[in-house]
């Protein structure tokens, strides 16, 4: 049924959620480039426009519906493909949007060229969202957005059971390539001159379930592949980043001295009714042990406001965690109510006036939190990777740790690695930089 040769038609893709989501729009990208079509920008008028979704906030969703939209404004006649955990959840809802032609779920969506029915427009969207409990197919995947720096998906679904979560319902039993296979593929990226990897997937710590390996055995073999100058580790649940992986991680030459922790909450009640693996106590325990190996390294931490349940003395203990720990930066998230989770028939929730007030504390000190840490290394000398993006005359960049640089755009420093001094924060927020 599908046509899948571009014949030199036009494509637009829209990624809304996380790194995984934009590592595996990148591969779909390549592959209708593969088949002759161009890829345009989402804002150009194209012949198909392909929206991978999120769903982890109710927030998510509303995007979605919105993208439809604005497809729908710029070129009425486009082939509107909406693929992948919004698609998986909800596929009746989302085919319900006039202009819709084509849903498909977690299972299906690298396989969207099968699909395309000549880009004529269905009078009924088809819908393929697969049985969850089919998922098991590890569909791999990398970035190759900037040509600086790459997302390597390493890790697909959960078997976690948290409250709030809808992400086991929409991306299956936790599953992996083998080490060997992700290797290979490194190489390819290597190959294509990218210097940086992001491991990236849904619970990366949980690596090896699959195939009887672990994740420590996977960043030691991303170490030795030549050409690749930095990893960047994502998201890593406290309790499966052992002390192991820290302390190599601390003498390691390629792995950056940047870690990002899901906590969701400082209040050890509050932790046990989302279903959590730890407690504040084993949270704080793996920070202090990142800090008296690496001072200098850069925690970022996940927090969910607002949980139902969550009294103002709760949210009081998880702000005087928060403070008092040495962490760099917090993501804080709303609590959104996500249907068939536990937590959505939890009692005493939080109105939403009161979620915003906590989010709008919570943000004001990550804000300080983050100034401080930006602040703690002027002066120091520090290697930036600088990227492609272009902005009112200035380029961006990451050091090891994470700190965000600018400077003036010099085509000449894209993907290059480079020895700068840090000097003053910027008014964007972003620190100056004097080449060395």
């Amino acid at each position: 049924m599908g046509n899948s040769e571009g014949n030199n038609k036009k494509v637009a893709f829209h990624t809304l959620g996380c790194k995984l989501n934009f590592s595996e729009t990148s591969t779909i990208s390549r592959n209708f480039k593969e088949k002759g079509f161009d890829v345009v920008g989402f804002n150009l008028e194209a012949d198909i426009y392909v929206i991978n979704t999120c769903s982890v906030t109710e927030h998510a969703d509303k995007k979605c519906r919105q993208s439809i939209k604005k497809v729908q404004n710029i070129n009425p006649n486009a082939f509107i493909a909406v693929v992948g955990c919004y698609a998986q959840l909800k596929p009746e809802e989302i085919a319900q949007n006039l202009g819709v032609d084509l849903v498909l779920g977690s299972e299906e969506k690298f396989n969207i060229l099968d699909h395309l029915n000549n880009l004529e427009k269905n009078k009924t969207p088809e819908i393929y969202s697969c049985e969850i409990s089919e998922v098991s197919r590890f569909d791999s995947s990398h970035s190759e957005a900037d040509r600086t720096r790459s997302f390597l998906k390493v890790q697909d679904g959960c078997d976690y059971s948290c409250s709030y979560c809808t992400i086991p319902l929409a991306r299956g039993k936790s599953r992996n390539k083998e080490i060997s296979a992700l290797v290979k593929e490194t190489e390819e990226i290597a190959k294509a001159g990218i210097k940086e990897i992001i491991l990236t997937g849904v619970n990366i710590g949980d690596f090896g379930r699959s195939t009887n390996e672990t994740f420590f055995d996977l960043i030691k073999a991303l170490e030795k592949v030549e050409g690749i100058e930095r990893i960047r580790i994502s998201s890593v649940e406290p309790n499966l980043l052992h002390n192991d992986i820290i302390e190599h991680v601390s003498k390691s030459k390629k792995i950056l001295n940047h870690f990002h922790i899901p906590l969701q909450s400082g209040c050890n009640k509050t932790l046990a009714k989302m279903q959590r693996r730890y407690n504040r106590e084993l949270f704080k325990s793996r920070v202090d042990k990142i800090k008296e190996l690496m001072p200098d390294a850069f925690i970022g931490v996940d927090i969910i406001v607002g949980f139902p349940g969550e009294s103002d003395e709760d949210f009081s203990d998880t702000c005087n965690f928060l403070k008092d720990l040495d962490a760099s930066f917090y993501h804080v998230f709303s609590y959104s109510e996500r249907p068939n989770t536990k937590s959505a028939e939890f009692e005493n929730k939080v109105p939403h006036n009161i979620i915003s007030e906590r989010s709008k504390e919570l943000h004001k000190l990550t804000e300080e939190k983050q100034l401080s840490f930006y602040k703690m290394h002027r002066g120091e000398e520090s290697m930036v990777l600088f990227e492609s993006s272009k902005k009112d005359g200035l380029m961006f960049g990451f050091t090891e740790n994470y700190i965000k640089v600018e400077t003036e755009y010099n085509p000449n420093l894209v993907g290059k690695i480079i020895k700068v001094k840090l000097l003053d924060i910027s008014e964007n927020g972003n620190v100056k930089v004097k080449f060395l």
